[in-house]
This record gives structure tokens, C-alpha cells and sequence, in this order.
């Protein structure tokens, strides 16, 4: 029960994203599209599960001065083998995250649960923390490219949806600000204050 907890608390009451406020830069610059989004999203979730198991398991012989350091090294190993699979599979995907798959290297989410959680844990439970978060981050990445490529170009996944509705018929023009990046701080931002709100409302219950 307390490794199912640790999977499913970070999707609902404890969200890296909407509860703890990390990985937002991510949020803004990957999500303009549903397909990157649920690219990055998968690879956040690899690495920080992995990252989280390896450190889990070397916990008892790293120096504690050296820590940060190792864990770089690890996590950065993991990105590494992360994006070659990604050019060698979804390279037109790849193209489009560009640096941003580089950069799960510095994401809080990541790094803040290797030094939060799996240097003071066994591996199964650092294991299924790293899941959860990652799961967690997931879903918010999911919400935010589907509202903003929705909205933004009336498609999902690159697929048109709207013009099949009849709503352009009717008037519907698409929202091109979905598509920059504020809007992406926007959404972002009111999915912090739904689960906020809901959380707030638990307790006071």
C-alpha cells in the first residue's frame, strides 16, 4: 500500500507541477503541440524513475560531499541514452524539443526527488516515487498541449479536429495566442488554482 501511495499521491494531492511548483519551464516551452508534450513527458518519467533506482541502490557509497555530483553524472548519463533514442525513432519529434530534452538534466522535479527522496529510501520505493512523479508531470504536460494545440490550431496530435465539428462554420476561428508561450503560463497557472483549491477544500472537509 505505501509504494501504491507513493505512485498515485503525486497525480492527485501532491503534483510536481500544481502542488510543488517545479518543472515549470518545460510546462511553457514543450507544449505547444500534444506529441512533443507526451514525448517529453515520457522521457521525464524514464529518467527520474531510473535516476531515482540507480541513486536508491549507490545510496550507502556516495560521500555525502560528492552527492549532487554523482547524481549529475547519473542523470545525465540517462538523458544522454534518452535522446539518442529519440533521434534514432522520433527524430522529427527530437528536432522539435531540441535543447529541452538536454535540459531534464537541471529539471527541479528530477533532481529534487533524488535528493528529497531516493538517497534516504530503498529501490522499490525510490522506484515507484520516481513513477509517480513522473506520472504526475505527465498528466499537467498532457492538459496543458491538448487545451493549447486544441484551441490554438484546432488540431490534436497534428490531426485537424475542429473543421470536422462544423464549428468553423458557425464562426470558430482558431486562438493563435494558445500557442505562445503565455498562454502556457496562463493554463498552467489555472491548473495550480483548481488543485489548490481542491486540496484546500479537503483539508477544511
Amino acid at each position: 500500500m505505501k509504494n501504491r501511495q507513493l505512485i498515485v499521491m503525486p497525480w492527485r494531492d501532491n503534483n510536481p507541477v500544481t502542488v510543488q511548483v517545479l518543472g515549470i519551464c518545460s510546462c511553457l516551452a514543450v507544449t505547444a503541440q500534444l506529441k512533443p508534450a507526451v514525448v517529453m513527458a515520457a522521457s521525464v518519467t524514464v529518467v527520474t524513475a531510473l535516476a531515482n533506482l540507480i541513486i536508491s541502490l549507490m545510496r550507502n557509497s556516495i560521500p555525502p560531499r560528492i552527492r549532487i555530483i554523482v547524481q549529475l553524472v547519473v542523470v545525465s548519463t540517462l538523458v544522454v541514452i534518452v535522446d539518442q533514442v529519440l533521434r534514432a525513432y522520433f527524430y522529427d519529434v527530437s528536432k522539435q524539443l531540441s535543447v529541452f530534452v538536454g535540459l531534464i538534466i537541471t529539471n527541479c522535479i528530477v533532481m529534487g526527488r533524488l535528493e528529497a527522496f531516493a538517497m534516504h529510501n530503498p529501490p522499490v520505493p525510490a522506484l515507484c516515487d520516481g513513477i509517480g512523479n513522473g506520472i504526475g508531470y505527465s498528466i499537467v504536460l498532457v492538459i496543458v498541449g491538448t487545451t493549447r494545440e486544441l484551441l490554438g490550431s484546432g488540431c490534436l496530435w497534428g490531426v485537424p479536429v475542429v473543421e470536422h465539428t462544423g464549428l468553423y462554420n458557425i464562426g470558430y476561428e482558431d486562438n493563435g495566442l494558445m500557442l505562445m508561450p503565455p498562454m502556457a503560463l496562463i493554463v498552467v497557472g489555472l491548473l495550480i488554482w483548481a488543485q489548490r483549491s481542491k486540496n484546500k477544500k479537503l483539508q477544511e472537509s
